[in-house]
């Protein structure tokens, strides 16, 4: 617990200041580039990481760095990962559920959530 902890503070004060820094960069992007920039980054930075340490769960460093690090630092590149996986295991048609519900449903219940509590 303590390596998750540790890991995800150093995530999450990183992706605050990445967010920071394009905002001074970026003041009026069409979108919200620094998401992107980041969600991009964590999933890459995972994969790296996954292919070079060959990290296990639940050993110290796979929390330290899998779960608290880039699960702070992005959320995004633990759906990417797991949606790999699923398609890595020729298991397509959960892959493409995964994919879609994860997504569709994300943006579609954040959607409700804000309509229904907006004042």
């Amino acid at each position: 617990m303590v390596f998750v902890a540790i890991g995800g503070t150093a995530g999450a004060i990183l992706r605050f200041l990445l967010g920071l820094l394009f905002m001074k960069r970026f003041p009026h992007p069409p979108f919200p580039i620094a998401m992107v920039i980041v969600n991009i980054l964590g999933s890459f930075g995972l994969g790296v990481t996954l292919a070079l340490y060959n990290l296990e769960s639940p050993t110290s460093l796979y929390n330290l760095i899998v779960v608290g690090f880039f699960g702070a630092f992005t959320t995004f590149s633990t759906f990417s990962m797991e949606a790999v996986e699923l398609f890595q295991k020729k298991q397509y048609r959960s892959g493409i559920l995964y994919v879609v519900c994860t997504i569709g449903g994300s943006i579609s219940l954040f959607s409700i959530g804000f309509i229904l509590f907006a004042s």
